[in-house]
């Protein structure tokens, strides 16, 4: 910022006090509708849209009138928004969002007269004349008299007094409606919109006791405001899932276009799923708030495992097998990142991993990722391979007999999950040292008993089409 451009900041901001002490009052023509919502809801979506509901307890004459609602969101979308009130239909709205700065009650100044007060720094005397604003672009250039300056910032204390606020500035964003009102004026007031600018996450700790069998999970909403305004005391929901929304993404209001959505309770709704937040929550702009979503102990959980095969081949080395935390989600849990802690044999906390989690409906069984087990290892080998038929063009079946050699260099026993991932449909196993099961068409699946310090070695015959 240059010295000229901070000094038309510091100028406009002591203009704001003048206007506010020294300068006429600006007529009111309209009721202001109070200073914001008597009561506020909010329901955040995963796409960067929330819906709002802004109730107030207004007084409307009845008759045609024109009501201001200051403290609606800055990114409002005007489009969406509804009013409801007894008595009331709408005529026409408009969203006011040029808000009142230094800068631009200069610029609004221009072609005007404005009050200049000098303060004479040695001996404090005052000076004031009156000048035109020519230009506030870089810097103030004001015609006094016949002569033509350019305020500087020089040192010299200087005041612009202004006789007013333009009419199109507001101090913040400003929702103006004009109604058609009849019976008793003492009415409350609803207003429901969309706003771009809001955002919400989940995240997730588990505390996990591989002896014990269970974890603690604790779960968090982390709420994002970006929309340009504050939310007070609001009744909150977030909603896991995915809405409609026409144009595929976000607009000029930093939301997105949507329809069909609606506050919601604490259940599923539709396609999504809806968590009303325990308490109401207070999110200042530009602001990142955590609130508790959900606090569960003792959830029964136990350490897998995993080796997944997605061809077949011979390994020249044995790979590390996959470890993850396996428990069932009792509460359905929105999407978010897990981390999984475990207690070391200090008794301090140890991090092991963490892993994306799904959207998860109530009862899911859930496999958390934590990374390679450093001395649980499997080694594949393709021992023979043969086509054993044709079907349809160029399709054929082939048949492999599989080694899979499991390692366990533990001090305790442990099961490997190994998985292979077959080339197409209608795969069969035969010949096989345990038995196994398909998970679903294409994936064989053997549990992999393995003593402690020890090894197995699995084999099977996999017919498969290709």
């Amino acid at each position: 910022m240059s010295r000229l451009t901070a000094s038309l900041n510091l100028l406009a901001t002591t203009a704001l006090c003048a206007v506010a002490l020294g300068g006429p009052a600006v007529a009111q023509q309209v009721d202001q509708g109070g200073g914001g919502p008597d009561r506020l809801a909010l329901t955040i979506y995963n796409q960067n849209i929330a819906l709002v509901e802004d109730v107030r307890s207004l007084n409307i004459a009845a008759g045609r009138a024109r009501q201001e609602f200051p403290g609606v969101s800055a990114s409002i979308r005007p489009e969406t928004v509804t009013l409801s009130g007894n008595g009331l239909s709408v005529v026409e709205q408009n969203f006011d969002y040029d808000l009142l700065t230094p800068s631009k009650l200069m610029q609004g100044a221009v072609g005007r007269e404005v009050g200049i007060v000098r303060t004479n720094p040695g001996n404090g005397a005052q000076t004031s004349e009156r000048a035109r604003v020519l230009a506030a672009n870089e810097g103030v250039v004001l015609q006094i008299g016949n002569r033509v300056e350019v305020l500087r910032d020089d040192g010299a204390p200087t005041r612009v007094v202004f006789d007013g606020v333009p009419p199109n500035l507001r101090p913040r964003p400003t929702l103006s409606v004009t109604l058609d009102a009849t019976g008793n004026p003492r009415r409350d007031v609803t207003l429901n919109y969309l706003t771009g600018g809001l955002e919400w996450k989940a995240d997730y700790v588990a505390r996990f006791d591989e002896k014990g069998g269970k974890l603690d999970l604790t779960g968090w909403v982390t709420i994002t405001n970006n929309s340009g305004s504050t939310f007070d005391n609001a009744v909150t929901r977030v909603v896991a899932g995915t809405v409609n929304v026409a144009g595929g993404g976000r607009n000029q209001y930093n939301g997105g276009r949507g329809n069909g959505m609606s506050a919601g309770s604490n259940a599923a709704e539709g396609d999504a799923h809806v968590y009303l937040l325990p308490e109401r929550v207070t999110v200042a702009n530009n602001q990142t708030k955590q609130v508790g979503l959900l606090d569960a102990a003792n959830v029964p959980a136990s350490k897998r495992y995993v080796y997944q095969a997605y061809g077949f081949s011979t390994q020249e080395q044995a790979q590390a097998a996959d470890v993850g935390i396996v428990f069932r989600s009792e509460p359905a849990l929105p999407a978010g990142v897990m981390r999984v802690y475990v207690a070391g044999a200090d008794g301090e906390p140890r991090f092991i991993g963490e892993d994306q989690l799904n959207h998860s409906p109530a009862g899911s069984d859930l496999v958390i990722s934590t990374g390679k087990a450093f001395d649980v290892t499997v080694q594949s080998r393709v021992v023979a391979s043969e086509r054993v038929g044709s079907y349809g063009a160029n399709r054929y079946r082939t048949r492999y007999q599989m080694e899979y050699r499991v390692r366990n260099a533990t001090g305790e026993a442990k099961t490997v999950e190994v998985r292979q991932r077959a080339g197409g449909r209608d795969t069969e196993l035969s010949n096989e040292s345990l038995k196994g099961e398909m998970a679903d068409a294409y994936t064989a699946v053997w549990k992999v008993p393995v003593a402690a310090n020890g090894e197995t070695v699995l084999t099977a015959t996999i017919t498969t089409g290709g």
